[in-house]
């Protein structure tokens, strides 16, 4: 790539969505306008001498192998970077792949860290079983409870993990105070932010030291690709995450990168009409007499509304509603919806209901369910772009056959 970005471009000052667009294009000798797809695993050295000097010191735009970098994909790490207000990202395979590569990096055994209790099935997976296999000592609060942040936080903590809004639970954390209680004993903070979105991300303001997303959500949106993103400090990103990464396996492939690359041009317009869709829903279907609760974090009904505004302009596109009769009443209404789909993905632009305690979160023991707020009466209503009357219509068709 003999003119890879040979014009300088002033970006600061740019909205998101002029980012979207913009931010971190690579071009090639041939001055294409849409982002290239540099499908290749591999690079070529005019000399024996060139491929060594490659290896000693490798420049900005050069590159040695997919599995440590890719022209597409680091187009795509450079446009996640600048969105979310960190210096640099590494992409990875998946979502899990990130949150276990940003653990994995940054861990050894005898160390401590400090977790949220409401987090994904894998999430509590790589904590208990693999980190703790290895030697990781890990402690789990309520993470909405400071209190408990406050006495589980030791001098010796190495790492604070969890996520932002949890799921399916949607529990919202104070991040900015957590951030302070971890920095104040010199613990790094790592922050799951998929269900927050990376529109609506505060994790770079209050302080995260990394932001993980499983981009398979949002960023792609169309249910096509997985995907994953750690952002953070360069010295971080290029320091142990990337050393950790490109040396087991967990690299994003060049092709799932320009898709998502390309998804991020629409990415404000999707995530916005979506998370104005889930407040309408949940405007719609609050107080319905076939439910117990209505929860979205920005929605008045939510038991932490004032963080969540403090925090965001939205709280996301998903909600949840917790179904009278429990299991049973709510397949019938799952079985009854026409529009929505049945499936154990969130943030596509078709909109998908899920039963955590059935699929994503059934491996967990009763009483974790219990202790989490997982009830055999919960959904999780992923909203996509349909028109929202016609979701809410659907919705309540559904739910007035029980």
């Amino acid at each position: 790539m003999s003119n890879a970005k040979s014009k300088t471009k002033n970006t600061t000052g740019w909205k998101t969505r002029t980012k979207l667009v913009h931010e971190g294009i690579r071009r090639s000798q041939y001055g294409e306008v849409s982002e290239a797809l540099f499908l290749t695993q591999g690079f070529v050295y005019d000399t024996a001498e060139a491929a060594e000097e490659r290896f000693v010191s490798l420049g900005e735009d050069e590159f040695i192998y997919a599995r440590y970098g890719n022209p597409t994909t680091r187009m795509f790490e450079d446009r996640m970077a600048s969105l979310e207000g960190y210096e640099d990202a590494f992409a990875c395979a998946s979502g899990m792949a990130a949150v276990n590569g940003a653990l994995m990096a940054l861990l050894k055994a005898g160390d401590h860290v400090v977790s949220s209790r409401a987090l994904f099935g894998s999430c509590l997976y790589i904590l208990e079983e693999v980190l703790g296999r290895f030697g990781v000592e890990i402690s789990l609060v309520d993470g909405t409870d400071l209190d408990a942040w406050r006495a589980a936080i030791r001098p010796d903590t190495a790492l604070v993990f969890l996520e932002s809004i949890s799921n399916p639970t949607l529990e919202v954390i104070d991040l900015k105070a957590v951030c302070d209680l971890a920095h104040a004993v010199d613990a790094k903070v790592v922050v799951d932010n998929a269900m927050c979105t990376p529109i609506f991300s505060y994790a770079a303001e209050a302080g995260a030291d990394l932001s993980v997303y499983s981009t398979t959500k949002h960023v792609d949106g169309q249910g096509r690709c997985l995907g994953g993103m750690i952002c953070g400090s360069r010295d971080l990103i290029r320091g142990p995450i990337e050393a950790y990464l490109k040396h087991t396996g967990g690299a994003m492939s060049p092709f799932h990168a320009w898709v998502q690359l390309k998804s991020m041009e629409t990415l404000d317009l999707r995530v916005r009409q979506q998370a104005t869709t889930a407040l309408a829903v949940a405007d719609a279907l609050d107080g319905h007499p076939a439910l117990n609760a209505v929860r979205y974090p920005t929605h008045k009904a939510h038991p932490q509304y004032d963080l969540a505004k403090s925090q965001a302009e939205a709280g996301g596109t998903v909600l949840t509603i917790d179904v009278k009769g429990g299991k049973e009443a709510c397949f019938k209404f799952l079985n009854a919806l026409e529009i929505f789909t049945i499936s154990n993905n969130f943030a596509d632009a078709k909109s998908i209901v899920t039963h955590p305690a059935t699929t994503t979160h059934q491996r967990l023991p009763q009483e974790q369910k219990d202790t989490l707020g997982i009830t055999p009466g919960m959904v999780r209503v992923s909203l996509g772009l349909e028109d929202p009357d016609d979701l809410i219509a659907d919705l309540r068709a559904a739910l007035d056959t029980l």
